[in-house]
This record gives structure tokens, sequence and C-alpha cells, in this order.
């Protein structure tokens, strides 16, 4: 979609400059290009190449997970990803293993026996690399929570994104001390959700996007609690200077912290933005915590959790 492309029809002109534009407007200091398959892996550090704020992931989405055996040699396409995580990780890129996990809703796009067999899988590749893994988890609690409990050892921390759990998923998540909860557009439609979302400490949570899917419609519980809005044009009117309706993009994640803090009766947004960015970098970008600590250690100020 931010090349212009529909449901393989060419709407407007690609766009990536733009949405990026509009996003270092907003505040964002950072953006983490998801992969969802070894092509799309690449595909997303080669984007995180073209910018300092730019990073990415390495992984295998659990609906594209017939791809290894599609490939007719599954250890090669595992060794693929691993030569590719090696290679980002030295540009100082990839900063996770993922999107990878369970999706029982779409069992048409890939049996849960694969999908579980090469979850597993990228545990391996997780302890390989010593990355934080960014995982997916639809309809598939029980399992997904059972595999993630096999496999603690093998990762140093992870979140599970998009989240549209029930209370019992949320707090199984929420026993694993190493696990944070992603919310998003899609996490917030029915009253339903924003009640299981109101037992999530801030500081086991992280917020996204997940554009150019899981934008917050009018239709959502959480809608009233939105106050910055942009401007926006179906894709056949194209502007460069509007967001795309039904295109979610990267600023909206502003959206996506006025429902939180809404939801949760949080009246200092910019302090519970401060610890969901802090939640962020303890688990991506653990060595900025590292340095900030250091710094405030060598002037002689307190270390604060910010």
């Amino acid at each position: 979609m931010f090349k212009g492309i529909y449901h393989g029809k060419q709407c407007h002109a690609a766009d990536i400059p733009t949405v990026l534009a509009r996003a270092w407007a907003a505040g964002i200091d950072r953006i983490i290009v998801t992969g969802g398959s070894l092509k799309e892996s690449r595909e997303a550090l080669e984007i995180a190449e073209t910018d300092g704020r730019l990073f990415c992931m390495v992984g295998v989405h659990p609906t594209r997970c017939g791809e290894f055996e599609e490939s007719g040699d599954p250890e090669g396409h595992f060794q693929a990803l691993l030569a590719l995580a090696k290679e980002g990780i030295a540009k100082g890129k990839v900063v996770s293993v993922g999107e990878c996990g369970l999706d029982y809703d779409r069992l048409h796009f890939c049996p849960a026996d694969i999908q579980k067999k090469y979850f597993k899988k990228q545990f391996e590749l997780a302890e390989a690399v010593k990355l934080p893994m960014f995982l997916h988890m639809r309809a598939a609690g029980e399992d997904f929570c059972e595999i993630v409990s096999e496999n603690l050892y093998r990762f140093p921390g992870g979140v599970t994104h998009s989240f549209t759990g029930t209370a019992e998923d949320r707090d199984k998540l929420l026993s694993f001390d190493k696990m944070f909860i992603g919310i998003n557009g899609c996490s917030l439609k029915a009253s339903e959700n924003l009640e299981v979302l109101q037992g999530i400490p801030a500081e086991r949570m992280m917020i996204e996007t997940d554009s150019p899917y899981c934008d917050i419609k009018n239709t959502h519980a959480g809608i009233n609690f939105v106050k910055s809005v942009w401007p926006s044009k179906k894709k056949e009117k194209y502007e460069p200077d509007s967001t795309v309706k039904g295109r979610n993009e990267p600023c909206l994640v502003r959206q996506v912290l006025e429902v939180v803090a809404g939801c949760k009766g949080i009246a200092d947004i910019e302090g519970l933005s401060k610890t969901l960015y802090h939640n962020t970098c303890k688990l991506f970008f653990p060595q900025d915590l590292d340095a900030s600590a250091d710094a405030q250690l060598e002037s002689g100020t307190a270390v604060q959790n910010s």
C-alpha cells in the first residue's frame, strides 16, 4: 500500500518518504519494519538501510510458514533467515526475530501443525542471535502460551503484538516475566477489548500501528478518546499532504496512545508515553538505556526510568 498498490491496482505513486516525513513530524523517533517472510524480511532490511531511524526484524508470520516446506529445503530456508539476521545485526538494523507465532483465525493460509512446527523453530533463531521476539497470537492462546513456556530460556524477551485476546490470555502472557503486550487499533474495537486492556499495567505494555493495517475506525469502541486527527482522502483522490482513508500509518500511533490513556483514566498522557517508550527501548534498544544510565552516573545524577 505504501507503493500505492491496493489489491493489485496502482492507485497512486509510491509515498514512503511522505509517510515517514509525517511520522517524524508527529514526534516518532524510530520505526521497526516488520518481516512476514524471508523475502519480506530482506525487503525490510533494504528499507531500514535508507534512514538511520529505521530498524527491522527477520522472521516468518504464522500464515506464511508453509514457505519453509515449499522451498524444498526447510533447513536451508531457516539458514537463510539466520544469515539474513546476522547480516542485519552487523549493519545495526535487525533488532528482533519476527513476526512469528500462531494464527488459528486463518488456518486456510497455513494449517496448525505447520504453524506450530515453525513457530518452535524460530525460537532457535532467536537463541542463535540473542534477540527479542515480536510475536503474533490469534485465537490460539493455549497452544501459543504452551510453546512460549517451553522456550522461555531461548529468548531474552518479547512482545505479543496486536493483542485481541481474553482476560485469561492477558493474564497468562503477563505471567511470563519478560513478555510485553502490544496494543494497536485491532486491540481497541469492542468494549470487551477495552475492559481487557484496563488490566494490562502500563509497565508491561507497548503501542504500535501495525500499519498499513489495524487503524482505529469510527466504529471502534475507543474512538471517542481520539483527539489527534490528520486530513485524509480516498486512495483514488490521493494527495501527498493527506493520509489515505483505511490505510494506517506510523504517525497515527498517537491515536492509540490517546485511547489507552482515556480507557485507563490516565490524565498524564506524556508520562504514559514515556513509560511505553521506555518499555520499547528496554526490549529492542537496551543499549540506549545502558548508555543513558552510564551518562547519568557519570554526571552524578540519579537514574530515572523515563
